[in-house]
């Protein structure tokens, strides 16, 4: 199904079906970031755990940021 089939079959339903779906699919958004912010987090640590981090200086940190961003 494409993205335009499902604005299409959801403008089928009533407002009131249209407001419930989109609060499930908030809900459902919400649900899947807090996933993987607790698999971001669960990999961090186990990182962390095993001692393979290397020490930076705040500078160095922030410029490998900026490199995994891309922003100069």
């Amino acid at each position: 199904m494409t993205l335009d089939q499902a604005v299409d079959a959801a403008m089928q339903l009533t407002l009131e079906q249209r407001a419930m779906l989109l609060d499930i699919l908030h809900g459902r958004q919400i649900e899947a970031r807090r996933n993987e912010i607790t698999w971001d987090a669960h990999e961090s640590i186990a990182l962390f755990h095993s001692e393979n981090l290397s020490v930076q200086t705040v500078e160095e940190a922030i410029e490998e940021l900026c490199k995994t961003l891309k922003v100069y």
